[in-house]
C-alpha cells in the first residue's frame, strides 16, 4: 500500500483544516500559504475546512479569529469554510460500511480499562497501544450490546503484519511495520469522528488531489492509507512540510514559550501582513540567494513543491522585524505610513478607551505619552529587579505568572471585570493580597510598577499581547524548567478544578 507520486494528472485541488481549539496560529498561515502557492502556480481551487470535531475544545470564537487571521494576511480561499461538525451523517455511512465489511470493530472498553492497560504496558515496556480485546468480539454479541445502548467506539482493524510502504513528495518512500501501528479510534462514543476519519472522508468528498501539512502528521500517514484502502478510495498526494523551528541551539520545534505563535499577536504589534507573507514565503522559497522581499504573486510564480527544502525553517523574529523595516519604509510615503499608523493603533473607540484612562492622571497633554506609551508596542522592556514583590521568591512570582497565564489562555470572554474575576480567585487560592498579587503584572504590562489600572489596561492589549507580555516576564525572571512546569500544571489543575 503506498500513496501515489507527484506524477498523478488530476485538476489540483488542496486544503488548509484548522482545528478551532485557541488562537489562530502562524503555522496555520505557513501551511495556508504553500497550499494556495501551489494551486495558485497550478491554476487549482484552495479549500478551507474548519475541522471542528473536538466538541471540548472547539468554539465559533476561535473559529471566527482564523477566518480573520487568514483575511488579514490575504490568504483568501475559493472553496469553504466548510465545517466537519455539519458533515456527521456522511461520516457515520461510512463507518457502517467499515464495520459492515469487517474493516472497522466496537470497542466496548471503558476509560478505565483503558487505562490499567496502558499501565500495565508501560511496566512491562509492551506496545503502548491498544490491545485489539474487542477486535474478535462474534459480530452478534457487538450488535447485540450495541443495541442495548451500551456505550462503546468504533476502532479501525489495522493489519498486523507485514509493512506500510507510504510515499511523500519531499522525503521519498517511508516504511512503517504494520504491528507497531495502533487500531485507531475513528469514531467515538459521542457519535463524533476522530480527525483521522473525518479527514480521509472530506479529503475524498471535495476531491482534493494533494495533502499539504505538517510533517508531525507523517506518523498518521499509515492509519489514513488504511483508511483510504479500506473505503475504496484513491489516496491523493502527501507532502509533509518542515515544521517552524525557534531560534535555538537545539532549533526546537517553534513554541509560543520562545516565540509568539499566534497571527493576531503579529497583527496587534504592528507587523504589516505583507512582511509577516514575505517571512514566511522565505521558509519555503528557492529565491535564498536572490532578493528577499517579494510579493505573494512572485512567490507563486514557479513555485514548486518539489523545491521545498528539509532543514527545518528557522522563525527568527529579529529576521522577521527587519524585513517588516523594509515596508515601511520602502512601500510608504511620510502621508501613507501616517494612515496605516492610524488605522493600526488611533480608531476612535481605542483612543477613546485609552483617554478614559488616561485622563485622570494628566495634567499637560504632554504627559500623555510618558502615561501611555506601552499601549503603543509590541512589548516593554521589563526590569527583572522592578518584578520583586517583598516576601516572595522570584521563583514564586514566574509560578504566578504562569498560573495566570494558563487561566487567560483558557477564557473566551476578555474584558477587564472578567480579567479582575481572575486575579480575585488566583490571589485567595494563592494567599497572597491582590496588591501584591498584580504588582509585578503592572510591570510586565507596562515596564513600570506604578501605570494606567491594570485589567482596564489588560482589556485595550487584548488577549494576544497580555499573553505575550506574561511570557516575556516570565523568561525575564529566568524562566521555567520543563520538570517544575509539568508539577506546576498538575497544581494548577487542582486549584482550578
Amino acid at each position: 500500500m503506498s500513496a501515489p507520486g507527484p506524477e498523478t494528472a488530476v485538476p489540483v485541488r488542496v486544503r488548509v483544516a484548522p482545528s478551532p481549539t485557541g488562537d489562530p496560529h502562524v503555522g496555520t498561515a505557513y501551511q495556508a500559504l504553500v497550499n494556495l502557492a501551489f494551486a495558485r502556480s497550478r491554476g487549482g481551487v484552495f479549500v478551507l475546512r474548519i475541522e471542528d470535531t473536538d466538541r471540548a475544545r472547539s468554539s465559533r470564537e476561535s473559529e471566527a479569529a482564523i477566518l480573520d487571521a487568514l483575511r488579514w494576511l490575504g490568504l483568501d480561499w475559493d472553496e469553504g469554510p466548510y465545517r466537519q461538525s455539519e458533515r456527521l451523517e456522511l461520516y457515520r455511512s461510512e463507518v457502517d460500511r467499515l464495520l459492515a465489511d469487517g474493516s472497522a470493530y466496537r470497542c466496548f472498553c471503558t476509560r478505565e480499562r483503558l487505562d490499567e492497560m496502558r499501565r500495565e504496558n508501560r511496566a512491562q515496556q509492551r506496545f503502548p497501544g491498544y490491545d485489539r480485546r474487542c477486535r474478535d468480539l462474534p459480530v452478534a454479541e457487538s450488535e447485540r450490546r450495541a443495541a442495548a445502548g451500551e456505550p462503546h467506539t468504533i476502532r479501525l482493524a489495522m493489519p498486523t503484519e507485514g509493512e506500510c510502504v507510504m510515499r511523500d513528495l519531499l522525503r521519498g518512500e517511508i516504511r512503517r511495520e504494520w504491528e507497531l501501528i495502533d487500531d485507531q479510534v475513528i469514531l467515538k462514543a459521542d457519535g463524533y469522528p476522530t480527525y483521522h476519519l473525518a479527514c480521509v472522508v472530506d479529503d475524498h468528498a471535495m476531491g482534493i488531489s494533494h495533502v499539504i501539512r505538517g510533517e508531525e502528521w507523517i506518523n498518521s500517514l499509515p492509519k489514513h492509507l488504511r483508511l483510504f484502502e479500506a473505503l475504496g478510495y484513491e489516496p491523493p498526494v502527501f507532502c509533509h512540510l518542515p515544521l517552524l523551528r525557534n531560534n535555538d541551539a537545539n532549533r526546537s520545534k517553534l513554541s509560543k514559550r520562545r516565540n509568539p505563535t499566534s497571527i493576531t499577536w503579529f497583527r496587534d504589534a504592528g507587523f504589516l501582513p505583507g512582511a509577516l507573507l514575505n517571512f514566511l514565503g522565505l521558509m519555503v522559497s528557492s529565491r535564498a540567494e536572490g532578493e528577499e522581499k517579494f510579493s505573494l504573486d512572485q512567490l507563486v510564480d514557479g513555485f514548486r513543491l518539489e523545491d521545498i527544502s528539509l532543514g527545518g525553517p528557522v522563525f527568527d523574529l529579529d529576521k522577521l522585524r527587519w524585513l517588516n523595516a523594509r515596508y515601511l519604509r520602502e512601500d510608504y510615503d511620510a502621508d501613507g505610513l501616517a494612515d496605516l499608523v492610524r488605522d493600526w493603533s488611533m480608531g476612535q473607540e481605542r483612543l477613546a478607551a485609552i483617554a478614559a484612562l488616561a485622563q485622570p492622571r494628566l495634567e499637560t497633554l504632554g504627559d500623555w505619552g510618558r502615561l501611555t506609551s506601552f499601549l503603543f508596542v509590541d512589548a516593554p522592556t521589563v526590569d527583572r529587579e522592578k518584578l520583586a514583590v517583598k516576601g516572595l521568591e522570584e521563583t514564586q512570582i514566574a509560578e504566578t505568572f504562569q498560573f495566570m497565564l494558563w487561566t487567560l489562555e483558557r477564557e473566551q470572554e476578555f474584558t477587564a471585570d472578567v480579567v479582575q474575576g481572575h486575579f480575585r480567585h488566583l490571589s485567595e487560592v494563592l494567599g497572597l493580597s491582590l496588591r501584591d498579587l498584580t504588582r509585578p503584572f503592572y510591570v510586565a504590562m507596562s515596564g513600570e510598577a506604578a501605570s494606567l489600572p491594570l485589567f482596564q489596561s489588560m482589556e485595550i492589549l487584548g488577549p494576544d499581547l497580555v499573553r505575550a507580555r506574561i511570557r516575556h516576564a516570565i523568561e525575564a525572571l529566568g524562566g521555567i524548567s520543563g520538570k517544575r512546569m509539568k508539577k506546576l500544571q498538575k497544581r494548577f489543575e487542582a486549584l482550578a478544578g
